[in-house]
């Protein structure tokens, strides 16, 4: 007797559900696709919120069919989520500058009409307006941070390479050219730990890299700058061996425990800057070796190698020049010389490298060097007047290694060392290539703005996917902008 009320509730909560899901699609992933194709069908508190509209036309261009989505349940206590609606909902979070995964929680609760939209498993409840339960169909605030950890990042990669895209097939008609020139840049991270606290004490060990900080287990200790020089020529001279002075105009460096991110950029003239690839690794990495990882995405997203780049004096590396330099066309890198010693090398016509005297030093043998960032073949050039045959004449500048045999000077055997010496930087073209390095100057900024200097996250693999899903919503809004851009033109025609 009492089974017939309880079924025939039932059957109502499921006509009432069914009414506001549409039976034919399965709720595991983000719902943008089938607001586009059946928006009759949306639920009437869906169709008509602002926000759900916002983003279905801020997020609904990417492919979200695409998507290599699984779903993802580390706790057995919580429902699976799939990645796609997890990416969805952290680009909000983002979207919206809320600081943690507490807050985006309760701005989802607010509006279950973006519940509903993301694809979050749904717990139906007839007492609402909607037809579930927003507190329950949510994961915990902590799941969602346990869940950005375990998301593959090449998900999130996925993502910001749909956006390149999408902002290729936009530019296609205006014939401007995309990605020939590019800008890269790193932006350093704050792990949030005690350590990087000047008002927390650390017992001395605040900058001890052999003591890993509790809070995070992956972060490193690194330099955002140094310099060993004085700032001005009115300053005294540094610190001298005798009769020591202070030396309080001496900037020694700013240290900090965290990461740093890496970022491609290339600028569209009149419409905007677009992100091509981004990296995130520990800071205690130099800036250079974000170079060739990020390059390989850059001409994979691309299809091709660009022409021109410029980087800021931590890409001063022969390798980089070798990398832009063709015999096909006149593309070089535009970067500052950084002088590690000795003098500015000049070369004759056929690369051979001068002396101080003015002579060309011939090749005397070559040698592998594997101390730097990548293995390269280096040459050793030996004073002219000694080798190959010895002279009676003596160095006319009597060098301080004459007496000794003569200068050596040790050089790799690639083009990229002789082009950094040659590199004409006060000619217009150096100029007007270097300064569109603020390309990279402007997306951080905005990235600064968005969260990334000081995420509330610790760990290395739940940073880096915010910090590729920072990048995507940059693209997102540089999209949304040169379609709002390119109407107005449009409506600007036809008026005239």
């Amino acid at each position: 007797m009492t089974s017939q009320p309880i079924i025939a509730c039932f059957n109502c909560l499921k006509q009432f559900r069914g009414h506001f899901w549409p039976t034919e699609t399965s709720k595991t992933g983000p719902m943008f696709n089938y607001w586009i194709h059946h928006q009759d069908k949306l639920p009437d508190y869906v169709r008509h919120s602002p926000v759900a509209v916002r983003y279905v036309q801020l997020l609904g261009p990417l492919a979200w069919d695409q998507f290599p989505d699984a779903k993802h349940q580390p706790n057995g206590q919580e429902q699976p989520l799939s990645h796609a609606t997890l990416a969805a909902t952290c680009l909000i979070k983002l979207d919206q500058q809320l600081v943690s995964m507490g807050r985006l929680r309760h701005f989802l609760v607010d509006h279950p009409s973006l519940i509903w939209l993301l694809g979050f498993p749904l717990q139906g409840n007839n007492h609402t307006p909607w037809g579930f339960n927003t507190q329950q169909s949510l994961p915990t605030a902590r799941h969602l941070t346990r869940l950005l950890r375990h998301l593959p990042n090449e998900s999130c990669q996925f993502l910001l390479e749909n956006t390149i895209d999408l902002i290729r097939v936009e530019m296609a008609d205006l014939a401007l050219p995309f990605g020939q020139t590019i800008s890269m840049d790193t932006k350093h991270i704050l792990a949030w730990v005690k350590e990087n606290n000047p008002k927390t004490y650390c017992d001395g060990s605040r900058f001890d890299k052999s003591k890993q900080p509790k809070g995070d287990a992956d972060c490193k200790l690194g330099c955002k700058r140094r310099r060993n020089q004085r700032t001005s020529s009115k300053e005294p001279p540094p610190t001298p061996s005798r009769q020591p002075l202070p030396a309080k105009t001496i900037s020694v460096g700013e240290y900090y425990w965290g990461y740093a991110s890496g970022v491609v950029v290339t600028r569209i003239p009149g419409w905007g800057e677009v992100v091509l690839a981004e990296l995130t690794l520990p800071f205690d990495q130099s800036d250079v070796a974000y170079f060739f990882p990020l390059m390989h995405l850059t001409e994979q997203r691309l299809g091709f190698r660009p022409q021109y780049a410029t980087f800021d004096a931590a890409f001063d590396a022969f390798y980089i020049y070798e990398y832009f330099h063709s015999d096909d066309h006149d593309g070089f890198a535009a970067i500052p010389f950084v002088q590690r010693g000795g003098h500015k090398r000049s070369f004759n016509p056929d690369g051979l490298p001068l002396c101080q005297a003015g002579f060309a030093m011939p090749l005397k043998s070559t040698f592998w060097s594997k101390t730097g960032l990548i293995e390269h073949e280096k040459g050793r050039h030996a004073c002219p007047l000694l080798f190959p045959e010895p002279t009676d004449q003596s160095c006319p500048v009597d060098h301080k290694q004459w007496p000794k045999g003569g200068c050596i000077s040790a050089l790799p055997t690639s083009i990229g060392a002789r082009l950094r010496y040659q590199l004409d930087r006060e000619s217009d073209s150096y100029k007007q290539l270097y300064n569109q390095r603020t390309a990279t100057e402007r997306i951080n900024s905005q990235a600064v703005a968005l969260g990334i200097e000081r995420p509330r996250l610790r760990n290395q693999k739940a940073i880096a996917n915010l910090n590729t899903l920072i990048y995507t919503l940059l693209n997102l809004r540089a999209l949304h902008r040169i379609r709002q851009l390119k109407a107005q033109r449009i409506t600007d025609r036809q008026l005239s």
